[in-house]
């Protein structure tokens, strides 16, 4: 069955974290590499990584702590340095190789206006906040069903969590990718039920393009 378009998950898949994570950081007063390091043990134990900023600060309230940060000028930022360096020519390259591309992840309605300011070579831009449903949520993978042009087994989708991305997307009927970078992405690399989901691993944005058409 040929592939007709591709939807990526957002944080280390196409952004680096480290800006993210840092901003955290700064706003919850604490030093960037203990938060990373936080993060880090976290994701180990198989915990959402929030539970990370939650150790900081019990009691952490996400929705809250994003309006506050809103409110005093220091909210959510993505600029052309947050992108992985092969982000932009991946995704370029699928788009010219013929196939629709699209960017559907769990974030913030805010992200995807900061995602569309970036003009990447995508066909479509949508996030869990706009549509009110977040992965591993079957809903999501259904909405990005409707969203894409295709049969869910001519869409690929691709992302570096196990549970969240692959596992969540395989079984919505999709076609998976993983990739394998960032925390998630390194440490459940050889997880044998990840591998038996996954259509295919990948190391970069720009493997995608040979493998699919």
């Amino acid at each position: 069955m040929a592939i007709r378009s591709v939807v990526f998950d957002v944080g280390e898949t196409l952004m680096d974290d480290t800006t993210f994570w840092g901003s955290w950081a700064d706003w919850l007063g604490v030093p960037r590499h203990t938060l990373a390091a936080l993060v880090g043990a976290v994701t180990a134990l198989g915990h959402d990584n929030v539970e990370a900023l939650r150790l900081i600060r019990p009691g952490f309230d996400l929705i809250a702590e994003r309006q506050a940060r809103e409110d005093a000028g220091k909210g959510e930022s993505i600029g052309e340095t947050d992108l992985y360096p092969d982000a932009r020519p991946g995704l370029a390259a699928l788009q010219a190789a013929g196939l629709w591309v699209g960017i559907a992840g769990n974030q913030t309605a805010r992200t995807a206006e900061l995602l569309t300011d970036l003009d990447l070579p995508v066909d479509a831009i949508a996030t869990s906040g706009q549509w009110g449903v977040a992965k591993p949520d079957p809903a999501f993978f259904a909405r990005v069903i409707d969203w894409a042009p295709g049969n869910p087994d001519e869409i690929v989708y691709v992302g570096d969590h196990r549970d969240n991305d692959i596992i969540a997307a395989k079984a919505g009927g999709l076609r998976t990718a993983h990739i394998r970078r960032g925390p998630w992405g390194y440490l459940q690399a050889a997880d044998p039920e990840l591998k038996g989901k996954a259509d295919w691993q990948i190391d970069s944005v720009i493997d995608l393009p040979r493998l699919l058409v």
